[in-house]
């Protein structure tokens, strides 16, 4: 379990306090899920959000996630220390981004009650900083050996293979190291190809073009909503593309507060991501999205919100309001939807082809939300209709403890959905019965 140091407790009591006062009135309010969602209206928090995170207990025994019917779960790995992301290699080899929020320097009062809690719940501490390599030799779905494939990378999160070269998301830089197949360690030091602010929403993910041309490097905003003014968010809230031939980078769509997770649909052939959207305008409002993203797209952060809801504690830019593109999908207020990966038809019975979503779960909504694995089920290259769990119980029943916490998802090469978990220290594999 998470340190939880006096004053952290005490802010959690303080904070479930007042967040039942202030959301006294709301009364039940349905997740705002889909491609129509009916957003609630918002309700402006002032400088103290409504803060509520449950503690950081992990998995004991035999204790492990409810597996949707006809699906199995089981532990591929144990023991590592914060896994975020996962990149499965061409042998089979699973690769694991170890990482953690930075605690940084608190200046206010909420300063400090966040770093407590984000202590409290995992998010934030010495982060271990490396890149660990997993192998199932036997092919039994449980990884015998554990090495140390890179270490001493602030923050690592992306990770692609392209040809020979392996492309590493920093939360400073992206660094790209050579590859030898079947290696069980990289001892060679990297190259720097473009640099990255740290700070803020640090995950910085990767995903290639399909001609392996290409990357697309995910880089989350500063801030909540432009707090320090929008120079300090130069380069960020956007999904920039490099090319690997000249070394040249651009962004190729801006307005996204925080994306994550990229995939590719394969009907559509476009781009996907999953954004947290923006905090303290309550517990629905606004919901954070999946969404195609266009070249040269403008998905209105920190201005306005899904279809052009201006956010009125924002000094406006209209023509960027007239330009906001509306997302595709809906996913719930604060579901902190971080990882994402594309599922084809039959990849787990008795589910369509569609995108897997690692949903990390909230910390400032009354009501928690989010914790668990979630599916979107798409036809003819667009999401449809409601969507599906394949994991969940990753909280207790009282919102007090969190089990484990969802991050990246990815198939393995025997077909297996692969998914970590940063407060269980595991990474799940998830089959048909």
């Amino acid at each position: 379990m998470a340190e939880s140091s006096p004053f952290a407790r005490f802010i959690a009591f303080v904070s479930e306090g007042v967040a039942a006062i202030r959301h006294s009135g709301d009364g039940s309010r349905a997740p705002v899920y889909g491609t129509a969602p009916v957003i609630p209206e918002a309700k402006p928090q002032g400088k103290i959000p409504t803060l509520k995170m449950p503690t950081a207990k992990g998995w004991e025994g035999e204790h492990k996630p409810t597996v949707a019917a006809g699906l199995k779960v089981n532990a591929f790995a144990r023991g590592l220390v914060h896994p975020r992301n996962i990149h499965v290699l061409p042998n089979g080899d699973v690769l694991v981004a170890e990482s953690m929020g930075e605690a940084g320097n608190p200046r206010t009062l909420f300063d400090h009650a966040m770093s407590a809690t984000m202590r409290r719940a995992r998010a934030s501490g010495d982060s271990p900083n490396r890149v660990t390599l997993l192998r199932d030799a036997d092919g039994d779905g449980v990884a015998e050996e554990s090495h140390a494939y890179i270490e001493n990378v602030r923050q690592p999160f992306g990770i692609v293979l392209v040809g020979e070269t392996l492309y590493v998301g920093a939360s400073d830089a992206l660094l790209a190291y050579p590859y030898e197949a079947g290696a069980i360690r990289i001892s060679k030091p990297a190259r720097k190809l473009m640099d990255l602010v740290p700070g803020g929403h640090w995950t910085r993910n990767l995903i290639a073009s399909k001609d392996g041309t290409r990357l697309y490097v995910a880089v989350g905003s500063l801030s909540n909503i432009g707090d320090a003014g929008m120079a300090a968010e130069e380069n960020r809230a956007c999904i920039h593309e490099y090319d690997l031939k000249s070394g040249q980078s651009r962004i190729f769509a801006g307005g996204l507060r925080n994306p994550v997770g990229m995939a590719w649909e394969p009907e559509k052939r476009m781009l996907w991501t999953v954004v947290n959207e923006r905090d303290g305008l309550g517990d629905e409002t606004p919901p954070d999205y999946l969404t195609s993203v266009s070249d040269g797209g403008f998905y209105g952060w920190p201005y306005c919100y899904w279809n052009r809801v201006v956010d009125d504690r924002v000094p406006q830019d209209h023509a960027k309001v007239a330009s906001a593109l509306r997302p595709d999908y809906a996913l719930g207020g604060h579901t902190a939807s971080l990882g994402l990966c594309w599922l084809p038809e039959g990849t787990l019975p008795g589910f369509p082809s569609g995108m897997a979503i690692g949903q990390h779960g909230s910390w400032n909504r009354s009501k928690l939300s989010g914790y668990k694995l979630a599916f979107v089920p798409f036809e003819k290259g667009k999401p449809m209709g409601m969507p599906r769990e394949i994991l969940t119980d990753f909280l207790s029943p009282d919102e007090k403890y969190s089990y484990g916490r969802p991050v990246g998802v990815a198939l393995a090469a025997d077909g297996a959905v692969l998914m970590a978990d940063d407060v269980g220290d595991v990474i799940w594999r998830v089959t048909g019965t």
